[in-house]
C-alpha cells in the first residue's frame, strides 16, 4: 500500500515539473541571480495529507554583475538569465527499489552518472526526502519540507529506501537551523563511485541497502519530532512552526539591497547525471574537464553559472545550453554546447571605413594567424594574436593605432579585426604659460604646423611626432614643446594638439673676447628672433677692436612663407674697417703713403642671400643645399686717420693698394655655392664628409670696373677612431683639404690669405703667404680628455702654389714671406654654450712656435 502511494506521488510531482532550457551567450555581460530562500515547516504529522498547504515565500530579486565572456559572435544570441535555470525542488520521498531508466541519450552524448554501493550507502546522514504532490498555481510547485530528528535510531521500512543526497554541503539543504556534525566515520561518498559512462546506469537496487541503517557513534540521530519537541541546537536559531494564516506573504519577508546571495543560501539538488552532447568527443572531455558539476553531488544554479563561464573560457564554444532534467534519481544535467567555426582567414576593417590606408603588411597579419587556419576557433588563441598584432602597431610607432571592439566571427570562420589606426582628424597649436595655464601666444600657428610632417588624414606615428618636435623646439622661440590628444568630431579619430610654451625671444648682449686675427675686442648686440610672431630674426652687432671696427645690421626669414621648399633669405647691411693681413703682419709691414701706419680696408655695402635644402620634403633633411645672392661693397684703402690712401710707399718705391687709382673701388658680386653634408653630428661629427665650394663672379661696373672669377672649394672627411681611452666620448681621424683660385682682375685685398689660427697653425695671422691662388691640408686627430674637456693632435700645411708674384704689388715677396710651410702641435677643447673654446700650441717648420685661440672647430 506505500508503495502505490509512493508511485501516485512521484507522477503527481512528475506532471507538475516544469524544465526551462537555458541559452547563454558569451555577449552576455551581467547574469541576473536570484536569491531563493525556503520557508521551512516542521511538522509531527508527516503522514497528514489533507492539511492546508503552506503558502510559498517568494524572494525578492538582486543582480549581480558577472564577467564578460572573451568575445562576440555573428550568430543571433539569446540572452538568458542564470537564474532562468530550474532546478527541480526536491522533497522527502520513499521510493520503491526498483531499477530505472534516465532516459533516451542524444546521438553525440556521453554521460557521467552516480553509483551506489552498500558501503556507500551505510555512510550516509539520516536524512531523508520525499516528493510530494501538492497543490498548484500556475505551474509553480508549492512544497513542504519535513525534516525528521530523534535521539534514536532511525530506521527505513523494509523493502523501501531513501533517496539520499550525497554530498557534505546537503546537510544545509533548506534549513540553516537543521545542523549536522558529520565524523571521520561519515564520509558521504568516495571518487571511486563515480564514472563516466556511455549509458545510463541503474542508481539503486532492490537489495542494495539493508533494512535498518545505523547510526554512526557520535552522531545525532534524526527522528520525527512534534513541534513541542522539536529540541534547538546550541548557537541555532529556533523555527517555529508556522499556522498557513501566520505565514508571511512576499511582500513581509525583508531582503537587504545589498545582500549578495551565496551558494549556501541557494537551493541544492543531487545531480544524478552529467551529459554533454552537440560536439565530438574530443571536445566533450574539454567540457567536462573545466565543469565542477559531478553526478552524486548537489549543485546549484551558481554552480551551473560558474561551469558555463569555465566553459566559454576556454574560448573553443560559442553557445552553450544547459538543460535540468528531474528524474527518480535525482536530477539530470545536460550541456548542449556548439563549437566555434573552423577558422579561415583573419582580415583587417579599418575605421573609419573612407580610411585609404592600412599600415599593417598583410603578409605579417598571415604570418600571425596561418598556424590557426583549418582549426577550430579558439577565441583565446585568437586574443593572442591580437595582441600580436597591437605590439606590432606599438613596436612600428603606431601608438595609437590597436584592434578595437570584439572580432566578428561568420559562420564560414572568417574572422575580421576591427582596427582604429589613429587617423588624425586635425592639428591645433594652444599656448600655455610657465604655470601650465592657457594664454595667448605671440607666434602665428602657421609656424607651428608648418613645422609638423603629421597631417590631417594621416596615421600618426611617434617616430615622426618625435621628429616634429624637434623641429617646433629647434625654432628657438620656445622653452617647451610637447603633444596632447583631443576627441575628434569624428570619434574614430583625434586631434594632435601641439602645446608650446614661448619664451623670450629678445635678447641684448656685451662681451669682450680676444682672437689671434683680430686681437682683444669687444661686442655688443641686440637680437630680436620671433618679429612679429613670424619666427623672423633681426639682429644688430657692433664691434670694436685692436684690428677692426665692425658695425652690422641682419634681418633672415628662415622659411618664407607659403614656400613649399624652406627657402630662407638674408638681408643684411654693414660696414667694417680692418687691417689687411695682406699688408700687415710682424715684420716688414707695408705703410701707408703718407704715414708709417698699416693700411686700413674700410668696407660698406650690403646685400641678399637665399638658400634652400635639396631634399623630397621640406621635413627630411637633405644631404645638398643650394645657395645664390648678390652683394654690393664700397672699398676704400685708408690710413689711420681714415684719410684715402692709395698708394703704399716702402724702400723699393710705390705701389697702389687699390685697384684703381683714386682708393675706392666698387665690387657687385653674384654668388652661387652648393654644400653636401653628409656628417652623423653637425657639432662633434664622428663620420662622414662635407663638400663646399662657391663661385663668386663680379660685374665691371662702377669705380675700377672690376671683373673676376674666384672659385672655392673645400672637404672634409671623418673617421670614427679609438685610441686614446682617458673618458667616454666620440673620437674621430679628420681630415681637410681646400683650394682656390682667382681668374681676371685681382685687386691686393682679394688675395687668399695662408698662416695663422683657421690655417697652418704654427704661424702668425697671414704669415705664410698670400697669393692669387692657394691649396691646404689638415689632419687632425680628436678625443675626450673629461665631460666637457676634449684634446686634439694635429698637422697643418699650405701653400699659395708659386701665385704670390700674381698678386698687384707682390705683398708676400715684399714682406719676405715663405710661400708655404707646416705647422703641428696639440690642442685642448672647452664645451661652451657658444661652441668648442680652441686653445691649441703649435711648432712650424722654423721651430717657432705659438699659441692660438678661437671658438669651433675649424672644419
Amino acid at each position: 500500500m506505500n508503495n502505490v502511494k509512493v508511485l501516485i506521488a512521484l507522477l503527481g510531482v512528475w506532471k507538475n515539473l516544469r524544465i526551462k532550457t537555458v541559452r547563454l551567450s558569451p555577449t552576455l555581460v551581467t547574469i541576473l541571480v536570484t536569491s531563493l530562500s525556503c520557508n521551512v515547516t516542521l511538522s509531527a504529522k508527516a503522514e497528514t495529507h489533507d492539511q492546508e498547504p503552506v503558502e510559498e515565500i517568494t524572494p525578492k530579486t538582486k543582480i549581480y554583475p558577472v564577467k564578460q565572456p572573451p568575445l562576440l559572435v555573428e550568430r543571433p544570441i539569446v540572452l538568458t538569465n542564470s537564474a532562468d535555470i530550474v532546478l527541480p525542488q526536491q522533497e522527502i520521498v520513499e521510493i520503491e527499489p526498483k531499477k530505472n531508466n534516465l532516459g533516451n541519450s542524444h546521438p553525440n552524448c556521453r554521460t557521467k552518472v552516480a553509483t551506489n554501493t552498500p558501503q556507500c550507502n551505510s555512510q550516509r546522514k539520516s536524512l531523508t526526502t520525499k516528493y510530494q504532490d501538492r497543490d498548484t498555481n500556475n505551474g509553480a510547485n508549492k512544497t513542504k519540507i519535513v525534516a525528521q530528528k530523534s535521539s534514536g535510531k532511525t530506521t527505513t521500512p523494509k523493502n523501501q529506501i531513501s533517496s539520499k543526497i550525497a554530498t557534505k554541503e546537503a546537510l544545509a539543504l533548506q534549513n540553516s537551523s537543521l545542523s549536522v556534525t558529520p565524523s571521520e566515520e561519515t564520509q558521504l561518498l568516495n571518487h571511486q563511485s563515480f564514472s563516466k559512462i556511455a549509458t545510463t546506469k541503474t542508481l539503486v537496487s532492490q537489495n542494495q541497502f539493508p533494512e535498518e541503517t545505523p547510526v554512526p557513534e557520535n552522531q545525532i540521530p534524526i527522528e520525527t519530532p512534534t513541534p513541542e519537541e522539536t529540541p534547538v541546537p546550541e548557537n541555532q536559531i529556533p523555527i517555529e512552526t508556522p499556522t498557513p494564516e501566520e505565514t508571511p506573504t512576499p511582500e513581509e519577508t525583508p531582503t537587504p539591497e545589498n545582500q549578495t546571495p551565496t551558494t549556501s543560501q541557494e537551493p541544492r539538488v543531487l545531480v544524478a547525471e552529467v551529459a554533454v552532447v552537440g560536439v565530438e568527443e574530443e571536445l566533450q572531455d574539454i567540457v567536462y574537464a573545466n565543469i565542477n558539476t559531478e553526478p552524486g553531488r548537489t549543485t546549484t544554479r551558481s554552480q551551473l553559472q560558474e561551469d558555463i563561464n569555465a566553459v566559454y573560457a576556454t574560448g573553443l564554444f560559442q553557445n552553450i545550453e544547459v538543460t535540468p532534467e528531474d528524474t527518480p534519481l535525482g536530477v539530470r544535467i545536460t550541456f548542449l554546447v556548439e563549437a566555434n567555426p573552423t577558422l579561415s582567414q583573419v582580415i583587417i576593417e579599418t575605421i573609419p571605413p573612407d580610411a585609404e590606408q592600412q599600415v599593417l603588411p598583410p603578409e605579417k597579419l598571415e604570418e600571425i594567424f596561418s598556424d590557426r587556419y583549418g582549426e577550430i576557433l579558439n577565441l583565446r588563441e585568437l586574443q593572442d594574436g591580437i595582441k600580436q598584432v597591437n605590439d606590432w602597431y606599438s613596436e612600428n610607432g603606431y601608438e595609437l593605432a590597436q584592434v578595437v571592439g570584439s572580432p566578428r566571427v561568420s559562420p564560414d570562420g572568417t574572422v575580421t579585426l576591427v582596427v582604429a589606426e589613429g587617423v588624425i582628424e586635425d592639428i591645433q597649436v594652444r599656448f600655455f604659460d610657465e604655470e601650465d595655464e592657457p594664454t595667448d601666444g605671440k607666434t602665428r600657428d602657421f609656424i607651428v604646423t608648418r613645422e609638423i610632417e603629421l597631417q590631417s588624414g594621416d596615421i600618426f606615428k611617434r617616430d615622426t611626432a618625435q621628429r616634429d618636435l624637434q623641429r617646433v623646439f629647434g625654432l628657438g622661440v620656445f622653452e617647451d614643446v610637447r603633444l596632447s590628444f583631443s576627441p575628434g568630431e569624428n570619434p574614430s579619430k583625434v586631434i594632435v594638439n601641439v602645446d608650446v610654451v614661448e619664451s623670450s625671444t629678445g635678447s641684448v648682449a656685451a662681451g669682450a673676447g680676444f682672437s689671434s686675427s683680430s686681437g682683444l675686442f669687444g661686442t655688443v648686440s641686440y637680437q630680436q628672433q620671433n618679429l612679429g610672431g613670424n619666427n623672423q630674426t633681426l639682429g644688430t652687432e657692433f664691434q670694436l677692436g685692436e684690428r677692426e671696427l665692425l658695425f652690422d645690421v641682419s634681418f633672415t626669414d628662415p622659411w618664407i612663407a607659403g614656400d613649399p621648399y624652406r627657402t630662407s633669405y638674408t638681408i643684411n647691411a654693414f660696414r667694417r674697417r680692418s687691417i689687411s693681413l695682406v699688408f700687415d703682419g710682424d715684420d716688414d709691414d707695408i705703410r701707408t703713403e703718407d704715414g708709417n701706419d698699416s693700411p686700413r680696408v674700410v668696407r660698406t655695402g650690403g646685400g641678399v642671400n637665399f638658400s634652400r635644402p635639396i631634399s623630397p620634403t621640406p621635413f627630411e633633411r637633405g644631404e645638398w643645399t643650394l645657395s645664390t645672392g648678390f652683394q654690393y661693397q664700397r672699398v676704400s684703402i685708408k690710413n689711420e686717420d681714415g684719410d684715402v690712401s692709395p698708394i703704399s710707399r716702402d724702400e723699393d718705391g710705390s705701389e697702389n693698394l687699390a685697384f684703381s687709382d683714386s682708393g675706392n673701388d666698387d665690387l657687385f658680386i653674384f654668388r652661387v655655392g652648393a654644400t653636401q653634408d653628409k656628417r652623423n653630428n653637425r657639432l662633434q661629427p664622428t663620420s662622414g664628409s662635407l663638400l663646399r665650394f662657391g663661385v663668386d663672379q663680379t660685374v665691371p661696373l662702377g669705380s675700377g670696373s672690376i671683373f673676376f672669377n674666384r672659385f672655392r672649394a673645400s672637404y672634409s672627411y671623418y673617421v670614427p677612431l679609438n685610441i686614446i681611452r682617458f673618458t667616454e666620448g666620440p673620437q674621430a681621424l679628420a681630415f681637410n683639404v681646400q683650394a682656390g683660385t682667382v681668374l681676371g682682375d685681382l685687386p691686393p685685398y682679394e688675395a687668399f690669405v695662408i698662416g695663422g689660427s683657421n690655417s697652418v697653425r704654427g704661424f702668425a695671422e697671414g704669415e705664410v703667404a698670400n697669393g692669387r691662388s692657394y691649396f691646404q691640408a689638415t689632419a687632425e686627430y680628436r678625443f675626450p680628455i673629461f665631460r666637457i674637456v676634449g684634446g686634439a693632435l694635429f698637422f697643418d700645411y699650405g701653400t699659395v702654389l708659386g701665385t704670390d708674384a700674381d698678386v698687384p704689388g707682390e705683398p708676400s715677396i715684399r714682406r719676405e714671406l715663405p710661400g708655404s710651410g707646416f705647422g703641428y702641435g696639440l690642442g685642448i677643447r672647452v664645451n661652451s654654450p657658444l661652441g668648442p673654446i680652441r686653445v691649441d700650441y703649435a711648432i712650424n717648420d722654423d721651430g717657432d712656435n705659438r699659441i692660438h685661440f678661437g671658438i669651433g672647430e675649424r672644419f
